[in-house]
């Protein structure tokens, strides 16, 4: 039976405890999966944002660079990857085959994206006094970005975070769905042989209930995002501050009576 650990600063870390994942088609224990604890939620911050400090002076050629390896490897382990959608998340081979063309096809526009931020120039003449000159802005990364992501669209909900995150220099701590952290922990090999710097990807796995807390008020988060219920966004929108958050709540073929 598989075991995962936690991927905490480049490297697999091990935990004291562990929770059963089980296959939602069948029952059946499929793996043993790393529960992380609060400890190690923040080691992992901490990491992504030592991380940031050299990731962020990266150019943009090279993360477009990491981001178009990693559609070349997600090309060539395509079925591989269908396979461990649909043990974890009981979706037919064919929609989990779909789903990982849609995936590769979200890292592909990152890629591209990466090579796109553009600031802006700003006449200054409407001020007296200031009749030449210009001013201009840049587009910088935040910074350390905590994402929480659901069990849904496993692979191309966490693309949707961690692309456009990476394209542009900022470090992620993911946390998946506590039913689909394999298609998770799958990415860490794939961005590692990418070229992804150590400490720029951290994934801890375990509870949202236990972790969400730190994930989102540590002083290094910069960003949270969100996809999932209302109910946990709105719990997570009160307790961000002054941070930036990005929630995508609830379902739209949801009926409320």
């Amino acid at each position: 039976m598989k075991e995962t650990m936690l991927w905490i600063n480049g490297q697999w870390q091990d935990t004291k405890e562990s929770y059963d994942l089980k296959s939602p088609y069948s029952g059946e224990v499929i793996a043993k999966i790393a529960k992380a604890s609060v400890q190690d939620v923040e080691r992992a911050i901490e990491g992504a944002q030592d991380a940031f400090l050299s990731f962020r002076k990266t150019t943009a050629y090279e993360r477009a660079e990491i981001l178009y390896k990693v559609v070349d490897i997600m090309r060539h382990r395509q079925e591989e990857l269908a396979e461990i959608l649909a043990q974890e998340a009981g979706k037919p081979l064919s929609a989990s085959s779909a789903e990982i063309d849609r995936t590769i096809a979200t890292y592909q526009f990152a890629a591209e994206g990466a090579k796109q931020t553009m600031g802006e120039t700003v006449p200054m003449d409407a001020a007296p006094g200031a009749g030449d000159r210009i001013g201009w802005t840049k587009r910088e990364p935040l910074g350390v970005i905590s994402a929480i992501t659901p069990f849904n669209f496993p692979f191309n909900l966490v693309a949707h975070k961690l692309g456009p995150a990476f394209a542009v220099g900022n470090t992620v701590v993911l946390k998946p769905a506590t039913q689909t952290p394999l298609s998770a922990i799958v990415m860490a090999e794939i961005f590692q042989e990418a070229g992804l710097p150590a400490g720029a990807l951290q994934i801890v796995t375990g509870s949202g209930g236990e972790l969400s807390d730190t994930l989102v008020t540590h002083p290094f988060v910069k960003k949270v995002t969100f996809t999932g219920s209302g109910k946990v966004g709105l719990s997570i929108k009160e307790k961000v501050g002054l941070r930036k958050v990005t929630l995508e709540l609830g379902s739209t073929s949801r009926r409320h009576q």
